[in-house]
């Protein structure tokens, strides 16, 4: 990664209509660009409403092949504006075999890679399992023109192992594309614990590592189409953190948002010399952590 790049993220509000979603995409993504943006995120099944809300198989129509019409589309996007562009597509790989899948463009268009999303969540409001089967690509970063990128997806974000073995693998920033939201009924002191944890676990990932991260989640309210709950808030507050874990850019909390965020390749290098914590890891006496439980 040379020394200083610039990193586009796109956080908004998604509605039921693709098409519509798609254009919007591809004026931010467009905007970014003349902005000076060498990457561009997007947040998690930016296609759609976030439809894992309930377990209903019509939701299987919005399934994807990839390669396909969503490739064509957003490959092209990345070569007309000269950028590496992370997606998320939800992938159609066989009859009644479906991913959460980022798809990583480079400059010219062509895919640079994928990442299927590994830890698959099945909670109240999001319902993942029933429509994702988890990843079976590991954690392999994405090699670019600017750069090794660690792409995950959401859920991944709570997991340390995630984050360390794609760092351990020369990633040199970590991505999250994001849809994260609260229930409306919590109260503001619940929707402060979790806000906290989201972004703390995250900055932890950035000083364990000694890589910037970057996060990018949609915002705005979607009705559970069932009514069996009161439907998400999506939180917003895409963020990228420094290598410290340092803020660089919050996203607001319930608006759409777009910036470009640059980012100092050079002091990622430096921060890894002054903590060395990879110099110092004890790997002889990890082995129990593959384990599911110790007593």
């Amino acid at each position: 990664m040379h020394n200083n790049i610039k990193i586009g993220i796109l956080q908004c509000a998604y509605n039921v209509d693709v098409d519509l979603n798609r254009v919007r995409n591809q004026r931010a993504i467009e905007d970014l660009a003349s902005e000076g943006a060498e990457i561009i995120v997007l947040s998690e099944l930016h296609d759609s409403l976030y439809f894992c809300q309930t377990e209903d198989v019509d939701n299987f129509s919005l399934g994807v092949e990839l390669p396909g019409e969503f490739t064509d589309f957003y490959g092209r996007l990345a070569q007309e504006n000269g950028v590496v562009l992370v997606t998320s597509a939800f992938e159609r790989r066989a009859p009644g075999l479906y991913h959460n899948t980022s798809v990583v463009f480079e400059k010219d268009g062509e895919i640079a890679g994928m990442y299927r999303k590994m830890h698959i969540p099945d909670d109240p409001g999001f319902y993942e399992k029933f429509y994702f089967t988890p990843g079976d690509m590991g954690f392999e970063p994405i090699d670019t023109s600017v750069g090794r990128l660690g792409v995950l997806v959401c859920w991944d974000q709570w997991y340390p192992e995630a984050a360390r073995i794609m760092a351990m693998k020369g990633a040199e920033v970590l991505i999250y594309p994001t849809a994260i939201g609260w229930n409306p009924d919590d109260t503001k002191e619940e929707k402060r614990r979790q806000i906290d944890a989201w972004t703390i676990i995250q900055r932890s990932h950035a000083v364990a590592n000694g890589v910037p991260v970057i996060s990018v989640n949609r915002c705005g309210f979607e009705a559970d189409p069932s009514g069996a709950t009161s439907g998400i808030d999506f939180w917003g507050q895409s963020f990228i953190a420094g290598p410290q874990g340092e803020i660089l850019f919050m996203a607001p909390e319930a608006k759409n948002c777009q910036a470009v965020v640059e980012i100092d390749a050079e002091r990622t290098e430096n921060v890894r010399c002054w903590w060395p914590f990879f110099r110092d890891r004890r790997i002889e006496a990890y082995g129990e952590i593959t384990k599911r439980f110790l007593k």
